[in-house]
């Protein structure tokens, strides 16, 4: 082998050397991501949609390409305080194609134990929800396109507030938006950032009834994704979601922007079970010297997709 031949298989050495590392990297990052995207995906929120606590993120629940996937179900609790009672959630949902999620929650109330005003906040309602992934995540092989989906949200047999006042079963929905990006490239400490759109005549997720009227309101979402302990994962992370102003049939009544503050806790990727741990910012003073106390309440939840 004369001298060229050696300076040839030297630089062909050092070029995979070097490539290797890379390519790992690339591999690793990869699979990151889609092991924090296919996480996220299995997580259900309040009303039973993939997503934060009261949130939707763009993903789906998770499904092959040509079929219905495994059924995903949950449970949730919020203490919304002395006046609202306790409120539990009850929800199934399914995937369908790789892009469409649906499914449907029950809601139910046990009564607070303040005289005329937790009666407006007794009995429980339906929720339907449906969403339709638009835009996958990284699509057209970028690094930072976010993942885009449009959903709807349904909510019937809501006898809350005005509900109460006229005696009569209302309906309120969402029509939304939104976009959601799993961010990788800070070494060990994936970020979930999320937000979105909607139109809206529900009054703090129907709990508190109808709003008055239809409004455009945002929503958003951000998290850490944290190492555990015995291989499970912490998503640590806080979102808000506007309200409408104004609740149907109830003069002057205000409502302010709903917070939640949450740690997401995935015992194991091998298991798909999650619980969340919460404190909601839902509802304070709505009318001068009525005050339902809805404000730094506990909520937790778990999911398990089967």
């Amino acid at each position: 082998m004369n001298s060229q031949e050696l300076k040839e298989n030297r630089a062909n050495r050092a070029s995979t050397q070097t490539r290797t590392p890379v390519r790992l990297a690339v591999i690793a990052v990869a699979f990151l991501l889609s092991a924090t995207a296919g996480l996220l995906a299995q997580n259900l929120n309040w009303e039973g949609q993939t997503g934060a606590f009261v949130t939707p993120f763009a993903y789906t629940s998770s499904s092959p390409a040509n079929g219905f996937g495994h059924p995903a179900v949950s449970f949730h609790y919020l203490n919304t305080g002395e006046v609202i009672g306790n409120n539990f959630q009850v929800s199934i949902t399914i995937g369908l194609l790789k892009k469409i999620e649906a499914g449907y929650t029950r809601s139910f109330n046990a009564a607070g134990s303040t005289p005329g005003l937790s009666p407006l906040f007794e009995g429980g309602f339906n929720t339907f929800h449906a969403k339709a992934n638009l835009l996958p995540e990284n699509a057209w092989k970028t690094s930072y396109l976010p993942a885009i989906s449009a959903g709807f949200v349904v909510r019937s047999q809501v006898r809350h507030v005005g509900g109460v006042i006229n005696g009569a079963d209302t309906t309120n929905g969402d029509a939304y938006l939104v976009a959601t990006k799993t961010i990788t490239q800070v070494k060990k400490l994936p970020i979930v950032l999320n937000f979105g759109g909607k139109a809206t005549n529900a009054a703090v997720f129907g709990i508190a009834g109808n709003a008055a009227a239809w409004q455009g309101r945002l929503f958003g979402a951000a998290g850490f994704v944290l190492p555990g302990p015995v291989k499970s994962k912490l998503v640590v992370g806080s979102e808000f979601a506007q309200q409408p102003h104004h609740i149907q049939d109830l003069p002057g009544a205000t409502l302010a922007t709903t917070l939640t503050y949450f740690v997401r806790v995935l015992p194991n990727p091998e298991r798909p079970v999650n619980v969340d741990f919460g404190i909601a910012q839902a509802a304070g003073r709505v009318l001068p010297g009525a005050d339902v106390h809805a404000r730094a309440q506990f909520a937790t939840g778990i999911s398990y997709r089967f």
